[in-house]
């Protein structure tokens, strides 16, 4: 059955969920991401960009769940241009890498939200990665590209950090990914439970340090989230 969303109602849930996470966004931005929504789910009609086609779980498990790692990184952002000895700014410039991106979760969703971030998209999938280019142009996004490549392809890209969703396990995240991450920069790995399993792992190369795990508060998800932030030891 063709699924459609409604779009005053999902700009409602939209200003909701931004405000439960602490976010304020205007109404450009919750315009972007409800229009996000719905060129995800048509392009999905003929692209397996998501196996979920619900625009109420889409919304849930894709949109919200990105937002909710904004504050973090923002925090995280701003730390390290401290430690750097630079000095933040209210919405501190960035360069950030989404390994694994897919359609563009959690990148795009950072793009619209933060304008002062620069979101570079990366996966092997080249239709996942027209779909985020095409977004850039729809959306009216300058700060968004796409990479179609494998990560461990790239050249080393002096991310302040470098992101994932559901690409791999830390330790993989860490030994493809890693290098993009600039010195004093750092991985940030999106999980659902604690994976103390895969933080031994990591740890045990001895080339990353485990800094904190953040727990995620994503409204309407009844599932745990967080996220993992290292960087090298």
């Amino acid at each position: 059955m063709t699924q459609t969303i409604h779009r005053e109602e999902l700009s409602r849930k939209r200003i909701r969920d931004a405000n439960s996470i602490g976010l304020g966004l205007d109404a450009r931005k919750i315009e972007a991401l409800v229009e996000y929504l719905a060129q995800m789910l048509g392009w999905s009609r003929t692209y397996h960009l998501t196996a979920i086609r619900d625009p109420e779980a889409m919304r849930v498990q894709h949109l919200v769940d990105s937002l909710s790692v904004i504050p973090a990184l923002a925090r995280r952002i701003q730390q390290d241009s401290t430690d750097s000895n630079n000095l933040p700014g209210p919405e501190q410039a960035a360069r950030i890498m989404d390994v694994g991106s897919g359609g563009g979760l959690p990148g795009v969703v950072l793009a619209i939200a933060q304008p002062g971030w620069q979101i570079r998209c990366v996966d092997a999938v080249e239709k996942k990665t027209a779909f985020v280019r095409q977004m850039a142009g729809v959306l009216g996004l300058p700060n968004l590209s796409a990479s179609h490549a494998r990560v461990e392809n790239i050249e080393p890209a002096e991310c302040d950090i470098v992101i994932s969703r559901a690409f791999a396990s830390i330790a993989d995240f860490a030994a493809l990914a890693g290098r993009h991450v600039r010195v004093g920069g750092t991985l940030a790995a999106m999980k659902g439970r604690q994976p103390d399993d895969e933080i031994a792992a990591v740890l045990a190369s001895g080339e990353w340090r485990l800094d904190v795990v953040q727990a995620l508060e994503v409204p309407g998800l009844d599932a745990q989230r967080c996220m993992a932030f290292l960087s090298r030891a």
